[in-house]
Formats: structure tokens, C-alpha cells, sequence
């Protein structure tokens, strides 16, 4: 029986099919258009990779690969810790059919020791490991999540929107949250406020969503306004903020919130429920083409036209579906990924199992965002709503 060959001798093997080059020329010819793939482990590349590489681990990289580099004549230079690794990964390139590829010797080591450019990723062991499957993602990766660990998002309400909402944004790393909510929890809301607990009914739902919160992911930061959204706080509420969620359930503050959002040049990514259905939009006032929440309800309605939750009732997993629908939203304008659902009001219909998605364009006529409609100050909103 023929015995299996020696390490060296594999690597040897290898050589023989595999052109290397020194970390100086893979640096040049990466800067001349040639594709650097980084092949070590996630938490290998946390601390750091070259300067505009693409990180592929080694045990992905034939399912990845082509995803990065669809032309098999580009030139493909493979790097790992020590050049070992890339020589595998550079063979494997070659069996798929890139036909001018290389292994980099010496890799990362000689790299930084060379005093060539790289990129630091500012993630540790713990964060590798916890966010792995982010890092897997070539829309998300290192650089991405580490955009969502610098971001801050308030969220409007601790209920039935923002608990989904909220749990899912501390689960994906979004560094700072700010939750604004004046209630306490009561044993109604555990049907569908899942941040909460029995054991904390009658505390404030801010501090129980904290507590929640970092049970789950204590290495964010939770900031608490047990305040009420009111004209008089409602820009210090917002200070700050990368994206803002709307989980409040009455048009005064939901009117208040869209004003002070257009006035302050943020992203509301709007949500609401009512029995059966919910819906879910995302009113960006940093873009020209996105309409208001006052497109879509220039006046508000009639309490018998659109009672709350505790008058109308509601099934409990609705507020989750259209809660994770607006931390999807959010995650996506923080990483500046995807198709946002601007200008689009996304219906869900619970009892029929069914989407649809209407189109909503700006009105020029809009009392909120209006060609000719001035600021006339949030005392005004809280008017329109009394009327």
C-alpha cells in the first residue's frame, strides 16, 4: 500500500504546479488591477488584511469565488498567514479554471512586516465569533460590521415594533441604541412586546428592553429616555442618530417623529399594525425623490378609523413580522446595501399569507415635505393631531 506523502513533499508538489511571487510584487501588481484574496479564517483577518483585498476563507472558496471574480482570466493572487495555505488555495483556483493565479510567500506576515498597506478590521476574537456569519457575507463582511458597531439608531417605543425590532438590531451588532418610551410593562403586553418578561411587569419598559437587550448581546450600548415624544424633546431624542425607527402607535407622535425627521435630515423607517395587517415603509429626507409619512396620511384619521391596539386588538406575531421587516430596512441604510424601501409602502396581510407592495410618490402638494410648505415649528403638528 503506498503510503501517504510527507507535508513537505505535498508542499513541494504544489510548487511545482503554482507560480509564487514576493509580497513586494503581489503589492504592485495588486495595485496595477490584480484581485488579492485573503484565504485565512474570519478571525484571522479581524485585526487586519491588505488594503483593499477580498477575504474568502479557505474552506469557501470554491463556493465563493466566482461570486467575487466571475472572469477566470483575471489575475487572482492567493494570501494567508504564512504561504502555505494560499498555495492550496491557488491550486484549487487553478482546478476551477482561473488560469493566472499565484500564491503569495511569506503572506500576511511578510506583508506587515514589509510595511505595506492594510486595512484593520477593529474586530476581536469575541466579535469574530459572534458575528461570523456576518463576516461571511461579501455585502457585509469586516468593514460593514464594523459600520453597524459605529452606528446609533433610536427607536421610538419600547412595544410591540420596537421589541422585535430592537432584539434584532443588538443581535446584529448596531452599536448604540436609543430607546424612548415613557410606559411600564404590563402582563397585556407579553403577547407580542418579546423583549419583556413576566418578572418584569410594572418596570419601565426602557430598562426591561435593556435588560433584554443585553442578555442577548451585552457589548452594545443601551441609552434610555423614559420621556414621552414631545415637541419640546423630540431633536434631543434624535441627536445622533444613523437611522430612526418608528414603533409608536398614535399619529401625534408618529406626525411629530416625520417632521423632526425631515427637519433633521434623517432616515424613519416607519412600521404599523392593526389586527391582521401591518405595514412597513421608509421615508428618507436625505434623498429628493422620497416621500414623507405625511404622503401617505396628509391629515390623520378619525379614532374610529384607526383605533390602537388595545381598542382593536392584534395578533401577536404580527408586530414581530413588521418589527423585523424595519430592522432589515435599518440594517440595510446603515450598510448602504440593497434597495431600500423608499417610495414603496410594503403590505402584509396575515390571514391571507400575502405581500404586496404599493408605490408612493412624493405629493408637491404634501403639508409636510410640499414645495411650498414652510417650518412653522412642532407645536403646529401637535395642533394638526388635536383638530
Amino acid at each position: 500500500m503506498a503510503s501517504l506523502p510527507h507535508r513537505d513533499q505535498l508542499l513541494a508538489s504544489l510548487r511545482e504546479r503554482v507560480a509564487e511571487v514576493t509580497v513586494d510584487v503581489a503589492a504592485r501588481e495588486h495595485a496595477a488591477g490584480a484581485v488579492l484574496v485573503d484565504v485565512r479564517e474570519d478571525t484571522e483577518r479581524a485585526p487586519g488584511t491588505p488594503r483593499g483585498g477580498i477575504g474568502i476563507s479557505r474552506g469557501f472558496l470554491e463556493l465563493r469565488i466566482a461570486e467575487q471574480v466571475p472572469d477566470r482570466a483575471t489575475r487572482v493572487l492567493a494570501l494567508c498567514g504564512s504561504g502555505q495555505r494560499s498555495l492550496f488555495a491557488a491550486d484549487t483556483l487553478r482546478q476551477l479554471g482561473y488560469t493566472n493565479v499565484a500564491s503569495v510567500t511569506g503572506g500576511y506576515a511578510a506583508w506587515l512586516a514589509a510595511g505595506l498597506p492594510v486595512q484593520r478590521g477593529g474586530l476581536d476574537a469575541d466579535s469574530s465569533e459572534r458575528y461570523s456569519r456576518h463576516l461571511l457575507l461579501p455585502e457585509v463582511g469586516v468593514e460593514g460590521q464594523a459600520r453597524l458597531g459605529a452606528a446609533r439608531v433610536v427607536l421610538i417605543g419600547a412595544g410591540g415594533l420596537g421589541s422585535p425590532a430592537a432584539l434584532y438590531l443588538a443581535a446584529a451588532g448596531v452599536g448604540r441604541l436609543r430607546l424612548v418610551d415613557d410606559d411600564r410593562v404590563e402582563r397585556s403586553n407579553l403577547q407580542r412586546q418579546v423583549v419583556h418578561a413576566e418578572a418584569r411587569v410594572g418596570m419601565r419598559k426602557t430598562e426591561s428592553a435593556r435588560m433584554g437587550l443585553l442578555a442577548l448581546n451585552p457589548r452594545i450600548e443601551i441609552e434610555l429616555v423614559n420621556e414621552r415624544l414631545l415637541a419640546a424633546n423630540v431633536e434631543d431624542c434624535l441627536a445622533g442618530a444613523d437611522v430612526v425607527i418608528d414603533g409608536a402607535d398614535n399619529f401625534p407622535t408618529r406626525y411629530l417623529l416625520d417632521a423632526a425627521c425631515r427637519r433633521l435630515h434623517l432616515p424613519l423607517v416607519y412600521g404599523a399594525v392593526h389586527r391582521f395587517t401591518g405595514q412597513v415603509s421608509v421615508f428618507d429626507a436625505r434623498r429628493e425623490d422620497s416621500p414623507c409619512y405625511r404622503c401617505l396620511f396628509p391629515e390623520p384619521p378619525s379614532a374610529a378609523e384607526a383605533p390602537n391596539c388595545a381598542e382593536a386588538g392584534v395578533l401577536g406575531v404580527l408586530p414581530g413580522v413588521i418589527g423585523l421587516l424595519q430592522a432589515t430596512e435599518a440594517l440595510k441604510l446603515l450598510l448602504d446595501r440593497g434597495n431600500p424601501l423608499v417610495g414603496r409602502l410594503l403590505c402584509y396581510d396575515a390571514l391571507a399569507a400575502s405581500f404586496r407592495e404599493l408605490r408612493l410618490g412624493r405629493d408637491p402638494a404634501c403639508p409636510g415635505c410640499g414645495c411650498d410648505v414652510a417650518f412653522q415649528g412642532y407645536e403646529d403638528i401637535a395642533q394638526i393631531c388635536a383638530g
